[in-house]
C-alpha cells in the first residue's frame, strides 16, 4: 500500500490585496510560504476569490503577477507540476466570476492525474499549465457563474464556482472553489432569522452541491472551499447582545425606513453598546469576537447546519475570518463595517472524511486554521486545512 499524501488546501478572498498597501501582499506570501515550510505538503490547492479586487479592470494585471510570483517562487521550486486557472476576462459579463485556482504537485508525488471533463477520463499531469482569461473550452475544469434569474431582487454579481477533479494515489476527489453572496445591508440582515441573505446563500450552495452530485460524472468525495459569506444569525445575536440595553430605532424622515439601530446601556452613562447602520456594525465589546477564538458566538453560526445531510467540517478553533482591519498596525482588529463572521471555510462531503488519515502515532495530524493571525492579511484571513490523504489501494 502506498503512503498517505500530505495535502494543503487554502482559501483566500484576495479582494483587498490589490491596489493598496504592498506590505499586505508581502505578508500574505510570507505567511503562505511559512505554512508550506512548516507542513511540507506534497499537494497544494489554493482557491482565490475576488481576483483583481473591487477595481478589477485596473488591478487584474497586478493580480496575474501575484499568481506568477507564487508559481515562480523559491518556496515552490520543489513542486514540478502546476495547474493554474484564472478567470480574469471581466469583459465577458455573463461568465466572469473573478475566481482563481492554483494547484501544485511535489516532485516526489508520482501517482497523480487530473480529470478531463470532455473525455470523462483522468490524464497524467505534466509541466506548468496556465489558463488565464475567459477559460471557455478548458476541459480540465468546470466553471459557472450563478444564473441571473436566480435572485431577481438582488444585483447580479460575480459569484459562482469552479471545480477540478483529481486522482491522487488512486483516490479520486473533487475540489470546488466557491464564492457566495454577501450581506448587502446590516439592517436588512437584522430583519429576520434566518435573514433573506442567508436564504440566498442556502439556495446557491444547494445549487452547487446538486451540480457536483447530479450524475453527469461518477460521484467522488469532494471538498468545497472558498468565501461562503456565511454570517452569524444577526437578529438572534443582536437580541442577545442588547438584552440589558435600551434599543432605539431611528427612521429616515418622511419614510418608514430604518436608518439605524442604537442600543444604549441602561446604566454606565448610557454608553452606546451597539450601533448598526447599512454598512456599520459597531459593538462596544469587540473583544468578544476574539476571546477564546469567538467560541461563545459559534452558536449563531447556523448556515452550514442546513447541509448536514451532505456536508461536514472540522471543528472551528479560530476567530471569525472577516472583516479584519486593513490598517497595517491593527492586524487583529475587526473593522466596524460588518458583524465578524466565519465567512471563509473548508467544507467536505461525508465521504471525504473517510479519506483523511486522522492520527499518526496517537497525534491528530489534521490542522484547520487561519493564515497570518497576527499580521495584516487584508479584510479576510485566509483559512487552511492540512491533512494526510489516504491512498486508495483497491
Amino acid at each position: 500500500m502506498e503512503n498517505c499524501v500530505d495535502v494543503l488546501l487554502v482559501t483566500a478572498n484576495v479582494g483587498s490585496l490589490f491596489g493598496k498597501d504592498g506590505e499586505i501582499e508581502k505578508n500574505w506570501l510570507c505567511e503562505f510560504y511559512s505554512t508550506i515550510r512548516k507542513h511540507k505538503p506534497r499537494f497544494v490547492a489554493l482557491h482565490f476569490q475576488e481576483v483583481g479586487g473591487k477595481d478589477y479592470e485596473v488591478n487584474m494585471e497586478h493580480a496575474q503577477n501575484f499568481f506568477w510570483s507564487i508559481e515562480s517562487s523559491e518556496e515552490m521550486r520543489e513542486f514540478d507540476r502546476s495547474c493554474i486557472y484564472m478567470d480574469s476576462n471581466f469583459k465577458a459579463v455573463d461568465s466572469f466570476t473573478a475566481l482563481g485556482s492554483m494547484y501544485f504537485i511535489h516532485k516526489s508525488l508520482k501517482n497523480i492525474q487530473q480529470y478531463d471533463f470532455n473525455v470523462k477520463d483522468f490524464k497524467a499531469v505534466s509541466g506548468q499549465n496556465k489558463y488565464v482569461g475567459c477559460l471557455d473550452g478548458v476541459s480540465t475544469m468546470e466553471k459557472e457563474k450563478f444564473p441571473k434569474n436566480f435572485w431577481p431582487d438582488f444585483k447580479w454579481s460575480r459569484k459562482g464556482y469552479m471545480r477540478t477533479r483529481w486522482l491522487i494515489h488512486n483516490q479520486g476527489l473533487d475540489l470546488v472553489n466557491v464564492h457566495l453572496f454577501h450581506d448587502a445591508s446590516n439592517l436588512i440582515a437584522c430583519n429576520s432569522s434566518p435573514s433573506v441573505y442567508s436564504g440566498n446563500r442556502k439556495n446557491a450552495l444547494r445549487y452547487v452541491i446538486n451540480r457536483i452530485i447530479d450524475g453527469s460524472y461518477s460521484a467522488l468525495p469532494f471538498f468545497l472551499f472558498g468565501d461562503f459569506n456565511f454570517r452569524l444569525d444577526t437578529l438572534s445575536l443582536v437580541q442577545n447582545l442588547s438584552t440589558s440595553a435600551d434599543v432605539q430605532t431611528v427612521k429616515k424622515d418622511s419614510s418608514n425606513e430604518v436608518e439605524k439601530i442604537i442600543c444604549e446601556e441602561k446604566d454606565n452613562d448610557h454608553k452606546v453598546l451597539l450601533h448598526i447602520e447599512t454598512k456599520l456594525f459597531e459593538y462596544l465589546h469587540q473583544a468578544v469576537f476574539r476571546e477564546d477564538n469567538g467560541r461563545a458566538l459559534l452558536k449563531y453560526d447556523k448556515e452550514v447546519s442546513a447541509f448536514k445531510d451532505v456536508i461536514t467540517e472540522e471543528e472551528i478553533l479560530f476567530p471569525p475570518s472577516y472583516p479584519y482591519s486593513e490598517d497595517y498596525t491593527e492586524p487583529t482588529q475587526y473593522m466596524n463595517t460588518r458583524c465578524p463572521s466565519w465567512c471563509d471555510r473548508i467544507l467536505m462531503s461525508h465521504s471525504a472524511q473517510g479519506i483523511i488519515q486522522r492520527t499518526e502515532e496517537g497525534e491528530s495530524n489534521v490542522v484547520y486554521n487561519t493564515l497570518g493571525p497576527n499580521v495584516c492579511m487584508g479584510d479576510h484571513k485566509p483559512v487552511f486545512l492540512f491533512f494526510a490523504l489516504k491512498p486508495n489501494d483497491h
